[in-house]
């Protein structure tokens, strides 16, 4: 998937794209769904969403999850549910970019993706300011990003 394109209203953060499908105003606040494409070898720091559940759905490329210190792969047709309050990360794998939609429940999420992209905020160097937009949107790090070199939990 060469094209990383996904319309109007996408926007950009560290090379990932994100597009809102389904944000949470039109749920009620109940859910957002964010259609992402990330490059590979990208992924976020390790963290937890405190008041929301996630769920992934992979439609293209292969990603590493790491949910606490259980590590796996997903490719496309394939999910992963995070339970609030789980720390996690991921690490796209392979030479391809994955595209996945990003489920939160209950929704708002979203926000944070835009004031990233607005920001166009730098890790580490700006974690200060990535922090505080994390903790309003109810998000804490808690260690560094996975790297292709730290697969010792592989199940």
């Amino acid at each position: 998937m060469n094209d990383i394109s996904l319309g109007p209203g996408a926007v950009e953060w560290l090379g990932t794209h994100y597009r809102t499908i389904l944000k949470s105003a039109e749920t009620d606040g109940a859910m957002s769904i964010t259609d992402a494409v990330s490059p590979p070898a990208s992924g976020p720091p390790r963290h937890i969403h405190h008041d929301a559940d996630e769920v992934f759905v992979m439609l293209t490329g292969d990603v590493e999850f790491c949910l606490v210190n259980k590590r796996f792969v997903r490719g496309p047709g394939e999910t992963v549910f995070i339970p609030r309050g789980t720390e996690h990360s991921f690490l796209v794998v392979g030479d391809a970019p994955s595209r996945h939609l990003v489920i939160l429940t209950p929704g708002g999420f979203e926000g944070f993706f835009a004031e990233m992209a607005a920001g166009q905020f730098r890790i580490p160097e700006d974690m200060p300011a990535i922090e505080e937009s994390a903790a309003r949107h109810k998000l804490s790090f808690t260690g560094p990003p996975l790297s292709a070199d730290t697969r010792e939990i592989r199940q």
